[in-house]
């Protein structure tokens, strides 16, 4: 079964109280069991030792430890980390996530020279930045995410970068800013459909998280868009469907299908474990519908396989073309 690991549990930071606006909230029912399809590899090993020790000296924020990703253990083996830039708090408070909320710092101007030396030294070909959400900013971070991207091209020209952003809710001009750095894959997250978002991600708006990637295609088509949702949080299926169609007539690329895993008694209950065989169906149904690439298992996240996945959608575009050329 899956086991998050408390890793942060001698970091300063553990002594505040992670969720503050969610300490009065009744206890959500918790699963007692997870199913034997939800195992994954307990952390721990030379390399990861050594992708720990360089995100520590540099200071940096991950959200594989923030968010307790339960693929920690794999990912930094093969010294992959999804840097979370801006700070380790977030002005939102969705109930599915694990990122501490409340007041964030200033920015630390020099994060993104920092994040480019540590992608050097790691040795990254492909490198995944995201961020909490910092509604108390005027552009909502933007400038400081163009920062970091033009940092990694100067530290390691041959690293691609994807980024997984906010939705920049009522930040104008936010999105042309990051856009214009050039990303190599542009993330957004939907999380869940939007009959669950009042419950699940009170701070967002569904349409205009659609509308941001829709965005980006219109600003720069060369970009790659991404987006990624949880199932188990009680949406049905032919709201899961019509997710995907949403997304493709904002001509979003890529499709990532996780299930949820409930943090803690005070998030947002899991209220189905969904069987891989229903994934698989989600996977085919998403490749008929036009993604390029498709990504549903029930250990699925934004980040997961990130490098590998980028080369696949290289390679995905071109044989897609092919045939519409030649007809």
């Amino acid at each position: 079964m899956a086991v998050v690991l408390d890793i942060l549990k001698n970091d300063p930071r553990a002594a505040r109280l992670r969720h503050p606006e969610k300490a009065h909230r009744p206890d959500q029912p918790v699963q007692a069991k997870k199913p034997d399809w939800i195992r994954v590899k307990a952390p721990g090993s030379k390399a990861w030792t050594e992708t720990q020790k360089i995100v520590r000296e540099h200071g940096l924020v991950t959200v594989c430890e923030e968010a307790g990703c339960p693929n920690i253990g794999e990912c930094w083996e093969k010294r992959h980390a999804t840097f979370m830039i801006m700070g380790d708090t977030c002005t939102r408070a969705c109930a599915f996530c694990n990122v501490r909320t409340g007041l964030p710092e200033a920015l630390d101007a020099a994060e993104p020279e920092k994040i480019g030396d540590s992608v050097a030294k790691l040795g990254l070909h492909h490198v995944v930045i995201t961020s909490v959400d910092r509604d108390d900013l005027k552009d909502g971070g933007a400038e400081h995410f163009a920062r970091t991207i033009a940092a990694i091209r100067r530290a390691s020209p041959g690293t691609t970068v994807e980024i997984l952003t906010p939705d920049f809710l009522r930040k104008d001009g936010a999105l042309e800013v990051v856009v214009a750095a050039k990303p190599d894959v542009f993330n957004h997250n939907l999380e869940t459909v939007p009959a669950k978002y009042l419950t699940v991600r009170p701070g967002a708006r569904y349409f205009h998280s659609v509308r941001l990637l829709q965005r980006v295609k219109e600003l720069d088509p060369g970009i790659f868009t991404k987006s990624g949702i949880m199932v188990g949080l009680g949406e049905e299926r032919n709201e899961v469907l019509q997710l995907m169609d949403d997304l493709r007539s904002a001509d979003v690329d890529f499709l990532t299908v996780g299930q949820y895993l409930q943090p803690s008694k005070k998030h947002h209950e899991v209220v189905r474990f969904v069987p891989p065989d229903e994934f698989k169906a989600y996977e085919t149904t998403a490749y008929a519908k036009g993604f390029l690439l498709v990504s549903a298992t029930p250990l699925t996240r934004s980040s997961h396989h990130a490098g590998e996945d980028f080369a696949r959608l290289q390679a995905a575009r071109p044989a897609k073309l092919s045939p519409a050329l030649s007809a």
